[in-house]
């Protein structure tokens, strides 16, 4: 084998599977350690049917972040992460409305 061979063989990372479990329902997505989950969330959510960031995700009751990857995590094949919907305060709409806005400010 030559020096080239051996160096593009070093640079070829494993991917690992992991499953993504939203209510009962799974998928399983091959990434590469060091890939962002940004990534994994897209094609999670668009397999799933979702609208992007509808869900949030999380990996042994720790909720996981776009911009952190499986290798930080320390993720081997096979390991599950959880997809909850996010929620949304019911006030979250209304208080934020023109006309809630400008009731806020009379005086009674």
């Amino acid at each position: 084998m030559t020096e080239e061979q051996q160096e593009q063989q070093e640079d070829v990372k494993p991917k690992i599977n992991l499953v993504v479990d939203f209510e009962g329902q799974t998928c399983t997505v091959k990434v590469k350690p060091g890939t962002p989950f940004k990534k994994l969330f897209e094609a999670s959510e668009k397999r799933f049917g979702k609208d992007p960031g509808t869900f949030k995700f999380t990996f042994s009751g720790v909720r996981l972040r776009p911009e952190e990857t499986p290798a930080e995590h320390n993720m081997e094949d096979g390991d599950t992460i959880d997809a909850h919907l996010q929620q949304v305060s019911p006030c979250f709409n209304y208080c934020l409305s023109p006309k809630a806005l400008s009731t806020q400010n009379e005086v009674i």
